[in-house]
């Protein structure tokens, strides 16, 4: 199987590497793997959904 450093995968998604690191260790990113300290991404997986909150507003629950 052929992996990608987190460089090339922001590369390839148009997004920061920052957010790959976060997404690897939040584990969303199926198949990728630690090595040491740098994660390795296989060149398959698909980029996940953005589940941040975009519109500013924080859902809080009703008391």
């Amino acid at each position: 199987m052929e992996y990608l450093s987190i460089k090339q995968t922001a590369e390839k998604w148009g997004i920061s590497v920052r957010r790959i690191q976060v997404l690897c260790a939040e584990k969303r990113i199926p198949g990728a793997i630690k090595i040491g300290s740098y994660w390795a991404i296989p060149a398959d997986a698909e980029k996940p959904d953005d589940q941040r909150i975009k519109s500013g507003k924080y859902i809080k629950e009703q008391e």
